[in-house]
């Protein structure tokens, strides 16, 4: 076989040796459920002899309420993205965050995680974590689960964009129960040498480009059971969609070559719209980070 595995969730934890996990946790605004997911995360997985993550980041990405102080409170180790801006230039979206927190974490496993999740359970780290340990030609292990409808369901953006136009241009990856998920682990050998979607195309971009880089053997999904989280309306959704597809028809071709920037400041942002019925027009961020590889040869000091 050659396309996508699907592995089953276990209790057991995997086998670690010498190796390390990063949990990272972009966030905005998610001060009513960021504390228990942490709280989670450090009693479960990092407490005890031998605790499985070595590190728990929380990204704040500029939010406006207590989120940092709540992660804080909670034991995680809170990293601003402004300080990451002061550094490497400033970004913004999503993808920004998620490349803000492989700047700022260091295991050789990165597990991400939405902050807005409220059904989380620490195995689901392990079981993420999992393939990546066990077997060296995994590089991207997605989360696939149920997401009840009389819950609120979810998935929109996928079942109406995403995964259309992988059936159209990318029909091995369809196998991708979940190729939005937010809850997904990186081997960080491989994502380093990414360059990384700074908005919403974050997820399908990763997925597209470890795919025709590692073939799509190299993707796994683990079922993790019921997710639950916040939802988001319509018209943000909206945005995300427009992100998503831009995402997809970057990688087949559909834009004119320099029409992206592979780095984003606040002189050369290059953006795409989406337009309303009403008139207004959004700006779609369809900008990507360089890969964090290339940023870390960039500063690094040469040696005497």
């Amino acid at each position: 076989m050659t396309g996508v595995r699907t592995f089953p969730r276990q209790a057991a934890q995997p086998h670690k040796g010498s190796r390390t996990v990063s949990v990272c946790v972009p966030c905005r605004n998610e001060e009513e459920t960021i504390g228990d997911l942490v709280t989670t995360i450090r009693t479960e997985m990092m407490s005890g002899d031998a605790p499985f993550v070595d590190e728990l980041i929380v990204i704040d990405d500029r939010s406006t309420d207590n989120t940092a102080i709540v992660a804080a409170d909670a034991g995680a180790h809170v990293v601003s993205i402004d300080d990451i801006h002061a550094a490497h230039g400033v970004g913004q979206g999503k993808g920004n965050a998620l490349w803000a927190s492989l700047i700022a974490s260091t295991g050789d496993v990165v597990v991400w995680c939405d902050g807005d999740v409220t059904s989380l359970e620490g195995n689901w780290i392990s079981n993420l974590a999992r393939p990546l340990l066990d077997d060296d030609s995994v590089a991207l292990v997605k989360a696939m689960y149920d997401r009840p409808t009389d819950l609120g369901g979810g998935g929109r953006t996928t079942e109406l964009v995403a995964r259309p136009m992988l059936s159209r241009w990318f029909p091995e990856l369809t196998a991708v129960a979940q190729p939005l998920t937010g809850e997904y682990a990186v081997r960080r050998s491989v994502v380093e040498e990414l360059e990384l979607e700074q908005g919403w195309g974050v997820e399908i971009g990763l997925l597209i480009d470890i795919a025709e880089a590692y073939t799509p053997r190299a993707i796994a999904q683990v079922d993790l059971g019921t997710r639950l989280h916040r939802h988001r309306p319509l018209e943000s959704l909206s945005v995300q969609a427009a992100e998503v597809m831009a995402a997809v028809l970057d990688r087949v071709g559909d834009v004119p070559a320099g029409r992206r920037s592979s780095t984003l400041t606040s002189d050369t942002i290059t953006s795409d719209t989406l337009k309303r019925a009403d008139g207004t027009v959004v700006e779609l961020n369809n900008n990507r980070r360089p890969s964090v590889a290339s940023v870390r040869a960039a500063t690094r000091q040469p040696t005497s």
